[in-house]
């Protein structure tokens, strides 16, 4: 096989010193370049940090990535063919690097078709000590950037130390494997976020119009914006973005909508800030009954139910224990106070409502409990009691009721899960808690019940949050709402969704965050089930660190929390997107700050400026121990230059990202202060409008 060695050996600039697996150090010659190698037919750059070299062998040639260069003090000149060893000795300075083994270049094709340059991921021969270190020329520097290869299918820039290589990526590595995009404010990450999705749909739409399909590409990515940045970023796009925004919203914008219904069961929990031991079993079995149609009556229902399947229940076990009187049933104090109560206070006003067989069933069961009142009620004075009820006395109420329940209407058994997305009337959600509640017959339960029905209530009859989560199937069918924040079919109504939430209140953004990614998610998962194939969508998530936070401990009793709740839906979409189609992109300018499982699933990382200190290490520890020398740039990169690695790049790249027209960047510039202050740009006041839409949105 040819090898780069051919015609090159005048591009030698050193010899390798010592060999390790993730690193080789190189001593360079007493007269190799200072700084621009002129031997290469073309004026060449001589290595800096980050720039790439050639270690020939019999496979090609190893691809290193100088992580380090340094002088160190010899104790005679190295230069070859020295035979002056008589001489005194002095210390001579002598140049080395550090070299990381990042791939293979081979040649491939023989003439008159030419030769090409491959690069190949991993390194299967390592060089040996003393082997020769060369500087690629410009033909072999291009293919060790822009890899010819058909995966090479979007430019997004070009590599700074590689004589502007064009720097090239396969979609289908960047974006299905999932991506983050870090860097300090004011470091580019967003117009990066911003091209990346621009630079792909112009790329696929010229692969379309080559093979002579239409323009529109069928792509959906779903922007999840909590700053507002990307409201009008993409507004030039046919058909443009479809942007939501909270109500009220003037054309071309969309009012957002995650209707409550579509909520499950962790959803609502977090919302409401159930305790997991009380208050979120009672709000399960509210959802089941809501979205099944099923209500369970008035509370007079359900504790008449409740209490013939308990006195039924008492009387079996007394009788099979031999009691001779009912003295524990439950209590003479609590049995005697809930029949009056149900026969003086709960069945007179249910009788008004009811006629026919079931009105005579509650007078003929009033009729009875109050006979037996009369029989078994005592009162001297100031004092009241009860007297032991007998066997008698309990079968007389144990029939009535009985009879009773038979008469009411039958609650329909549903297999339908609280999880289903089927809609219900959310404000009846609190109404239909406190019945639950009531019919218990627990006056714990109903206590413990009482501050999730507040909390719900509270933030339901919210002006800000109503329109947001309050709409009904009518309004925002589920069929529709999957068309308009998915996507259509074909990419009928557009490629992109850009869902701003910068006016969401707070305290429900990450619940709304966490129902639109799960949505997106369980769509994917039912588009695989159905089709056996991937719908491929990428959903973005800008200021990650906010909403993907890292774990902290939480006592199981106090329930999950939102925040919990949207780390967890993120962490399984990182985990399990890929298998079916849907990518993940990260935006974060504190990585440290982001779940280690999120990020721990990211295949490549496009790394602008970062310098805090704690960000920097956890870097580090993402990328391999080979590569962490590259790392120590970032603090000194300026605006638009990133560091590009992972699998959707052969070979680790710093590059300088493409630019986007201002008009076409994410509103996220600096403030102009000195603009502002000098007269540049004017900046005029009306806080009588400001705070009219302060007060009323």
């Amino acid at each position: 096989m040819s090898t780069v060695l051919e015609g090159i050996a005048g591009l030698t600039i050193g010899a390798v010193e010592a060999v390790a697996p993730a690193e080789i150090k190189a001593i360079l010659d007493i007269d190799a370049p200072q700084t621009t190698a002129l031997n290469s037919g073309v004026p060449t750059g001589f290595p800096r940090l980050n720039s790439y070299v050639l270690l020939p062998n019999e496979a090609g040639a190893v691809v290193g990535l100088v992580v380090w260069l340094g002088v160190e003090r010899s104790a005679f000149p190295k230069r070859t063919g020295l035979k002056d060893f008589g001489l005194i000795d002095l210390p001579f300075p002598v140049r080395k690097m550090s070299i990381t083994p990042v791939g293979t270049l081979v040649l491939e094709g023989q003439p008159p078709d030419g030769d090409r340059y491959v690069l190949r991921r991993g390194v299967s021969i390592f060089p040996s000590v003393g082997d020769p270190i060369l500087l690629p020329t410009t033909q072999q520097l291009r293919s060790i950037i822009e890899s010819e290869g058909r995966d090479r299918r979007v430019y997004i820039g070009r590599s700074i130390l590689a004589g502007n290589a064009k720097v090239s990526v396969d979609p289908d590595k960047l974006f299905g494997r999932h991506l983050a995009v870090v860097g300090n404010t004011g470091s580019g990450k967003s117009c990066s976020v911003a091209g990346l999705i621009r630079w792909s749909l112009e790329a696929a739409e010229e692969a379309r119009i080559a093979s002579g399909k239409s323009r529109t590409a069928n792509a959906r990515f779903i922007v999840l914006d909590p700053n507002g940045e990307y409201t009008r970023t993409f507004a030039d796009l046919r058909p443009p973005a479809r942007v939501f925004r909270v109500p009220p919203v003037a054309v071309p914008d969309l009012p957002m909508s995650v209707p409550g219904w579509m909520w499950n069961s962790h959803e609502w929990s977090a919302f409401a800030m159930a305790t997991a031991a009380t208050q979120r079993p009672l709000l399960l079995q509210a959802l089941r009954n809501l979205r099944s149609g099923t209500r369970a009556g008035s509370p007079v229902e359900i504790r008449l139910r409740n209490l013939v399947l308990t006195m039924k229940a008492k009387l079996e076990t007394m009788v099979q224990e031999g009691y001779g009187s009912y003295t524990g049933f439950p209590q003479n104090k609590n049995a005697g106070t809930l029949l009056r109560n149900i026969h003086r206070e709960d069945l007179p006003s249910y009788i008004a409502q009811k006629q026919g067989r079931l009105r005579e069933a509650i007078e003929a069961c009033a009729s009875t409990i109050a006979g037996i009142e009369e029989r078994r009620h005592w009162s001297r004075g100031n004092s009241e009691g009860w007297n032991d009820f007998s066997e008698h006395d309990l079968d007389l109420v144990v029939q009535g009721l009985g009879t009773l329940v038979q008469a009411l209407p039958a609650l329909a058994p549903t297999n339908v899960g609280e999880d289903a997305p089927l809609p219900f009337e959310i404000s009846d959600l609190p109404d239909h808690l406190q019945q639950l509640a009531a019919g218990s017959g627990s006056a714990q339960l109903v206590q413990f019940i009482s501050t999730l029905v507040m909390r719900i209530r509270m933030m339901l009859s919210d002006n800000r949050l109503r329109p947001l989560i309050g709409q009904t199937a009518q309004e925002q069918p589920f069929v529709a709402w999957l068309s308009n924040y998915v996507g259509a079919n074909a990419a009928g109504n557009g490629q992109i969704a850009v869902l701003d939430l910068s006016l969401v209140p707070s305290e429900i953004v990450h619940v709304v965050i966490a129902v639109l990614g799960r949505l997106v998610f369980e769509a994917t998962q039912r588009y695989r089930k159905l089709h056996n194939a991937e719908l491929p969508t990428i959903l973005v998530l800008e200021e990650a660190h906010n909403f993907v936070q890292q774990h902290t401990e939480r006592s199981e009793e106090s329930g999950i929390t939102p925040v919990q709740m949207c780390r967890s839906i993120f962490e399984k979409i990182a985990r399990e997107g890929r298998k079916f189609g849907l990518g993940l992109v990260l935006s974060s300018q504190r990585p440290s700050e982001l779940s280690p499982t999120v990020l721990a699933q990211c295949n490549t990382f496009l790394l602008h400026r970062i310098v805090n200190d704690r960000d920097q290490e956890l870097i580090k520890r993402l990328v391999p121990d080979n590569l962490a020398g590259l790392l120590k740039e970032l603090p000194s990169l300026p605006s638009r230059q990133a560091v590009l690695l992972g699998g959707a790049t052969p070979v680790p790249v710093l590059m300088e990202v493409r630019e986007l027209p201002m008009e076409h960047q994410p509103k996220s510039s600096d403030p102009k202060f000195w603009d502002v202050w000098t007269g540049v740009e004017e900046r005029p006041i009306d806080w009588n409008q400001i705070a009219q839409d302060w007060v009323t949105h």
